[in-house]
């Protein structure tokens, strides 16, 4: 059975606040190869690591990320909703996850380097600015070889693409967006090196069409450990679970 790869959904969030270093830590002791996380822009255009475009769910505070500047966002406490010992765990920007995870993403001797899938979360057709300053800190770390940039946007690769096109892309849908989105029929605009569907898109017809493309296929959110083995025997790159031991003991 092919072996893929495992991502930490926003790091371990099965045990820890997602999309925290807390959880990016965590999920490298649990055996991950990688980890996938989300990135927008503060009002001040700092790249900070959270999925959703208001800080209510996983914060003590109110209002949309756009709309805070980033020492509001660095005040903010995104461990406490899941547990006290993680109380006090801050938003992190971009630049401060790659700092933490050096040691991971270029490690000394033969410890197998960190793959961080990076998700540029926008729906905007016209740019405010996210895909450049991502792309600016990417390169300020020089981890170009460890990062793939993935987006529900076409229009968000297509501009990321216009910056380095040298940076691997894949194009994330499911089932709930507009036919012309979940079909894939713009998926030349973000011209990607992967697919990122849903779990339950993929069958033995997509990974053949994915094939005869040459592109890799890596699916989301994938807890469940049979669903795990159904993917591994379709031959996917890549699976992004909350839980990385839990499917790794699955795989073995």
């Amino acid at each position: 059975m092919n072996t893929p790869l495992l991502l930490a959904h926003r790091g371990a969030s099965a045990v820890a606040p997602e999309n925290t270093i807390a959880a990016f830590r965590r999920a490298r002791e649990l055996g991950a190869d990688g980890i996938e996380l989300d990135v927008q822009l503060t009002r001040d255009k700092i790249p900070v690591v959270i999925h959703d475009d208001t800080v209510e769910r996983t914060t003590n505070g109110r209002g949309r990320v756009c709309d805070l500047t980033i020492g509001e966002i660095a005040r903010l406490d995104a461990g406490a909703w899941k547990s006290a010992a993680f109380s006090g765990e801050p938003i992190p920007t971009l630049a401060q996850v790659f700092e933490s995870l050096m040691d991971w993403l270029k490690p000394v001797g033969r410890a197998q380097p960190c793959l961080i899938n990076v998700e540029l979360k926008t729906e905007r057709f016209f740019t405010d600015g996210l895909e450049q300053q991502v792309l600016n800190v990417i390169a300020r770390y020089n981890l170009q070889d460890r990062i793939l940039l993935s987006s529900f946007s076409p229009w968000a690769l297509h501009r990321a693409r216009a910056i380095n096109r040298d940076l691997p892309r894949g194009y994330l849908y499911d089932m709930t967006m507009p036919l012309v989105l979940r079909k894939a029929w713009l998926r030349f605009w973000a011209d990607p090196q992967a697919m990122h569907p849903e779990a339950s898109m993929l069958d033995a017809a997509y990974m053949n069409w994915a094939k005869r493309k040459n592109l890799q296929v890596n699916t989301w959110t994938v807890d469940d450990p049979a669903q795990a083995q159904r993917l591994a025997a379709l031959g996917v790159h890549a699976i992004i679970t909350n839980q990385p031991d839990v499917i790794r003991d699955a795989l073995k």
